[in-house]
């Protein structure tokens, strides 16, 4: 009887190893390679535009800028000011992409913004909230901010009267 026992326990014992390394190898043969990167999708945030606000400048000009983390600073004869409700702050560009993603942005060359009344500014694109490269942290469909800021070059009151600016610039971002 006792050998029974003993011959029926270890049969059990032998069934639970053999058990247990077929559902370790369903594991193994259960891991695949990651599928491929998604292409990313880049949208532009219509309503949060690179904008400098209301300004005044001396007869030397200067500059404004408008960092990518939204500080607005000027140089030279330029005095910046808030009157009339003209805001600023920096352009957004939302990112869809799978997490993981590293994403190197490129500025484009530096463009002429042409006023109103007359005249031109030179816009130079600044570096990016977070800098480049970054790696993309949400899964989609929700999106990474990203935002950029810029320099304006501002001259005299003759060549660059008031009134509104307008243009556009590029910004290539490479999925690598």
């Amino acid at each position: 009887m006792i050998r029974k026992v003993y011959r029926s326990l270890k049969e059990r014992f032998l069934l639970q190893v053999c058990l247990l390394i077929f559902i370790n190898l369903l594991a193994v043969a259960g891991y695949a390679q990651q599928p491929p990167p998604r292409p990313i999708s880049v949208s532009v945030n219509p309503s949060l535009g690179l904008r400098f606000g209301a300004f005044f400048q001396s007869s030397s000009g200067g500059t404004v800028t408008v960092s990518a983390s939204g500080i607005r600073t000027s140089t030279g004869g330029v005095v910046l000011t808030t009157i009339g409700g003209f805001t600023y702050g920096t352009a957004e560009f939302d990112i869809v992409a799978s997490p993981g993603t590293l994403i190197s942005i490129l500025n484009g060359p530096d463009v002429t913004l042409y006023g109103s009344a007359g005249g031109s500014l030179t816009l130079h694109i600044g570096s990016s909230s977070p800098s480049s490269p970054l790696v993309t942290t949400v899964n989609p469909p929700s999106y990474n901010s990203i935002y950029i800021g810029g320099t304006l070059t501002v001259g005299s009151p003759v060549a660059n009267p008031s009134g509104s600016y307008s243009g556009s610039f590029y910004v290539t971002f490479m999925q690598e």
